[in-house]
């Protein structure tokens, strides 16, 4: 699928190198360095098999309904892309990735065969492909990484405007950071900025990962009604949703009875 905003820029070719590896049943995308971007288990392809990953699906927690548009930036090994397919199959996706590589290795090692069928790749920066969008997007979810640390184009107030005008009156914004990013503050401080302090952060069990959450409109923050929620969502989609409510109290403002949103 081509695109106008396709990256053609003459730094395109310092794109990290992708390249894959195996262990056992678990096979894993990097990008130019030892670190883990995506894994895939083989003999179950929908799998979240990285607990960032899980956690990435927070947003379910707070969706009044079914999204219909949800844009992805950063394609990695599909990870969301083959969980979504498997889950929310009337959902459309569109996942928006700059690195040619990984986007060759996604779709032959990652099992990304249903690439047409409510799913689309498009090569292009997703800092500039957001800009086209106005109020269409349900669920945008930002996972960019260059192999070292987050890309930095992703992590400023320009992009965080466009991706709350990109999104719908009931849409919702998630994204993955490392906690141990000495700017992560900052960036915290930036997403607030730009979406009213409606903004909560869902950790990953492990590696220091976290999911942030910003919202287009005034979410549920009663946690009992969050854990009814929770009830329903794990058994529907198979993951853990109280351990999502558990980790998050420790890392959210709270009264005991509800979150409260930081200024």
């Amino acid at each position: 699928m081509t695109h106008p905003f396709r990256r053609n820029r003459f730094f395109r070719n310092t794109l990290p190198d992708a390249n894959v590896s195996e262990l056992g049943n678990i096979r894993s995308l990097h990008l130019g360095t030892p670190t883990i971007q995506s894994s895939m288990n083989i003999n179950n392809p929908p799998e979240l098999v990285l607990s960032y990953s899980r956690v990435m699906m927070a947003w379910l927690l707070f969706a009044n309904e079914l999204p219909k548009q949800i844009t992805q930036i950063g394609l990695g090994g599909g990870s969301f892309a083959r969980w979504l397919r498997a889950y929310l199959p009337d959902t459309h996706q569109v996942a928006v990735e700059i690195n040619p590589q990984v986007i060759h290795i996604a779709r032959a090692s990652f099992c990304l065969d249903f690439e047409g069928q409510n799913f689309d790749i498009v090569e292009a920066d997703g800092a500039e492909y957001v800009q086209i969008l106005r109020g269409n997007v349900d669920v945008m979810m930002v996972d960019g990484f260059d192999g070292v640390q987050i890309i930095d184009d992703l992590v400023g107030e320009p992009f965080f405007h466009d991706c709350r005008y990109a999104l719908s009156g009931h849409g919702i914004f998630i994204t993955n950071w490392w906690s141990g990013d000495k700017r992560y503050p900052l960036f915290l401080k930036r997403l607030r900025d730009v979406f009213d302090n409606r903004v909560l952060e869902f950790p990953a069990t492990t590696h220091g990962n976290v999911a942030v959450l910003a919202f287009n409109f005034m979410p549920e923050l009663n946690i009992e009604k969050l854990k009814k929620r929770a009830d329903k969502l794990s058994d529907k989609y198979e993951l853990d949703f109280f351990r999502m409510l558990y980790d998050a109290k420790g890392k959210n403002a709270n009264n005991g009875k509800q979150f409260l949103f930081k200024k």
